[in-house]
């Protein structure tokens, strides 16, 4: 049996191919693979390791002829044709929940930084503008008694929800479900998606990118959010109109944003480098060593698993 990884990924994933005597090669350098070297490498493989630079489509997916699992490592799998996979009797799996706490951190994280103005006061120091305190100096805004907008509480939303709770927030989420369970912790309350963007002094995007959510965070949508709010996006760049936001943010109609997703990641606007009212990642929500050991983990798992004819721990 033979795994092709498109990346390297921590070493806890390669050791447990060793262990379970799995043969596996992985894309040696460190930028993404090309479409050629794919083509190429998966070919022949019994299983396949990708992350979201790879598209995985019918082409790619026609070319594995031994394929039985394919493996993201990520929690979202906007990358892969899911349907057409299945269709080849080929299993996909992602990794959730390994990632849930890093990226929720991340999201407090850049809500901090926006509301309190962090990067342009680290730029004002290093910049040598900093010649004494004063009473007016990058005033930014309390997290306490704001209202907080979760734009889908699934694990992640949740885990944001529960931090920003502890700041003294006032919880209010759009979701196709309702969360019983942040409700009883936070004293959330399900609203629709008009509300949540006319009301939420901070928004926080947490869903996963489809036909239903792509550009769903549109110019008529962007236009309702309230008046000098943040906005939040750790899930997908494309989620959100970035043109009409970076407009939005131009005007002061929008009081900050804090991006660690980019519409056509990871070319990131120009415009967005620019404005100081901006606070950019590059992709970073699940950058703990603890998250991505764990997705490494899983991944292999998910793969070992199907390869020795055992169910998958995480389809999807």
């Amino acid at each position: 049996m033979k795994v092709f990884v498109t990346r390297e990924i921590p070493d806890i994933g390669f050791e447990l191919f060793k262990k379970a005597k799995i043969n596996f090669e992985w894309h040696k350098k460190d930028s993404p693979v090309s479409r050629r070297q794919l083509l190429i490498n998966v070919k022949e493989c019994d299983g396949l390791i990708c992350l979201l630079t790879e598209r995985i489509d019918r082409e790619v997916i026609d070319t594995m002829k031994n394929c039985r699992i394919i493996s993201n490592f990520a929690v979202g799998y906007n990358n892969i044709d899911v349907d057409y996979a299945k269709s080849k009797n080929i299993i996909v799996t992602n990794t959730p929940d390994v990632l849930t706490e890093s990226t929720a951190d991340l999201t407090m994280a850049l809500v901090l930084a926006c509301a309190r103005r962090i990067s342009e006061g680290e730029k004002y120091l290093k910049d040598g503008k900093y010649k004494s305190w004063k009473p007016k100096l990058l005033l930014g805004m309390e997290l306490r008694n704001k209202m907080f907008g979760i734009l889908g509480a699934g694990r992640i939303g949740t885990a944001v929800a529960l931090r920003a709770k502890a700041f003294g927030t006032k919880i209010i989420y759009r979701s196709l479900n309702k969360n019983l369970s942040l409700e009883e912790q936070t004293g959330a309350k399900k609203v629709d998606l008009n509300f949540l963007l006319r009301h939420s002094d901070i928004l926080s995007v947490h869903l996963p990118l489809n036909e239903h959510t792509y550009h769903l965070l549109n110019k008529q949508k962007l236009q309702l959010l309230k008046k000098n709010s943040i906005i939040i996006n750790t899930a997908r760049g494309e989620i959100i109109e970035e043109q009409y936001l970076i407009e939005l943010l131009k005007t002061g109609k929008v009081r900050a944003a804090g991006l660690d997703v980019f519409e056509n990641e990871p070319y990131v606007n120009p415009a967005l480098l620019k404005l100081q009212n901006v606070v950019v990642l590059p992709h970073l929500g699940s950058a703990t060593v603890e998250a991505r050991n764990g997705m490494a983990e899983l991944a292999a798992k998910n793969v070992i698993r199907v390869l020795q004819g055992k169910r998958p721990l995480t389809p999807v």
